[in-house]
């Protein structure tokens, strides 16, 4: 099971577990949980996660390319996500919610794969990258309101309405050929030259990991639509989880490819991507109430973007540019999550 499959997975779990703990609980309604009304609550929190986002664009009508082209992978890990979440009660069962975070990515691989038609879907070359010197940042922002209230004040259902702004960038440095075929030695990609142009060259020692070669950066503009819920099973202990659907994605993606920059064919950024998608996060946890006004809590979050439609385009140094389709772009990152809220 690839990550991406994973993400729907969880997002199922999310919602099976949030009924199961309605059910299994109703046995313990004669403890009843705190019912003090709350204006604000303020979260600092972490997210530690990993992260996978993959591009790949078609231009196999320029005849000796494949399809897809190009697909370039960055997996990243280590990444200790900050986050400052704020909830406002206008009204006891209306709110506002606004989170912020941002992290450095510690460290991952970059994987870019190039195809030629002549090797029917597999890669011509592989090549592997450090990530390094990156980082991500985001923004939710929603208005909300209680939908159900469970008997005897064990909690409540809300649903709310709101926008997210995800940004990740990934730098990398170095190229270490992985695979050279046959056919990516032999091809002539540029036959109107004198000499051989292949595509790679069997044996290539890379580049080193000190050269910073790629630098990506991403972002998604969605429209959030979602349910939150927060069930007490005692007085001091409580589990939670929500899931969000993100129906409209708008996806903006700059790529530059440094060392084809500084040899004058293309500019920078050497590419520049658009497209449109949707998406879905999902978190689950519990949470242990230490005092009336502060609780401690732990879970597990997944967010997933996916391009539906988008393009690809490249930009030289003499001003000209190429379009082609963008076939795929998507972003997942997953990981624990824990916290302190302070409620006033």
């Amino acid at each position: 099971m690839n990550e991406f499959s994973s993400a729907k997975l969880l997002i199922t779990i999310v919602v099976l577990l949030s009924g199961l703990c309605v059910v299994v609980t109703n046995g313990f309604a004669q403890e009843s949980a705190p019912t003090s009304l709350k204006r604000v609550e303020l979260t600092l929190g972490t997210w530690v996660s990993v992260g996978d986002t993959r591009w790949s664009h078609n231009a196999s009508s320029q005849g000796l390319l494949g399809n897809p082209t190009s697909r370039l992978t960055y997996a990243d890990h280590s990444t200790n996500v900050a986050e400052l979440t704020a909830k406002v009660y206008f009204r006891p069962h209306f709110f506002g919610r606004l989170q912020v975070g941002g992290a450095h990515i510690g460290g991952g691989r970059l994987t870019d794969d190039d195809f030629l038609a002549a090797d029917g879907g597999s890669p011509s070359l592989r090549t592997h990258s450090d990530i390094s010197g990156s980082g991500l940042w985001f923004l939710n922002a929603d208005l909300g309101g209680a939908v159900m209230t469970f008997p005897h004040g064990r909690g409540q259902l809300d649903g709310f309405l709101g926008f997210q702004y995800w940004r990740q960038k990934h730098t990398a440095n170095g190229v270490r050929q992985i695979a050279c075929s046959a056919a990516g030695a032999s091809t002539d990609l540029d036959p109107g030259t004198p000499g051989l142009d292949p595509l790679c060259i069997p044996g290539d020692p890379g580049v080193s990991q000190t050269v910073e070669v790629i630098s990506n950066s991403s972002s998604w503009y969605s429209l959030r639509v979602g349910a939150a819920s927060e069930y007490h099973l005692l007085r001091w202990l409580s589990f939670y989880g929500s899931i969000v659907l993100k129906p409209i994605n708008l996806l903006t993606n700059e790529d530059t490819h440094h060392l084809r920059v500084a040899g004058g064919e293309l500019s920078a950024p050497s590419f520049t991507m658009r497209g449109i998608g949707f998406g879905a996060d999902a978190d689950i946890g519990a949470r242990v109430h230490l005092t009336r006004w502060l609780a401690a809590q732990v879970g597990y979050r997944v967010w997933w973007n996916r391009l539906i439609d988008g393009t690809w385009e490249s930009h030289l140094a003499d001003g000209r540019s190429a379009s082609f389709p963008l076939t795929e772009f998507q972003s997942l990152r997953h990981g624990l999550t824990a916290g302190l809220t302070a409620s006033f």
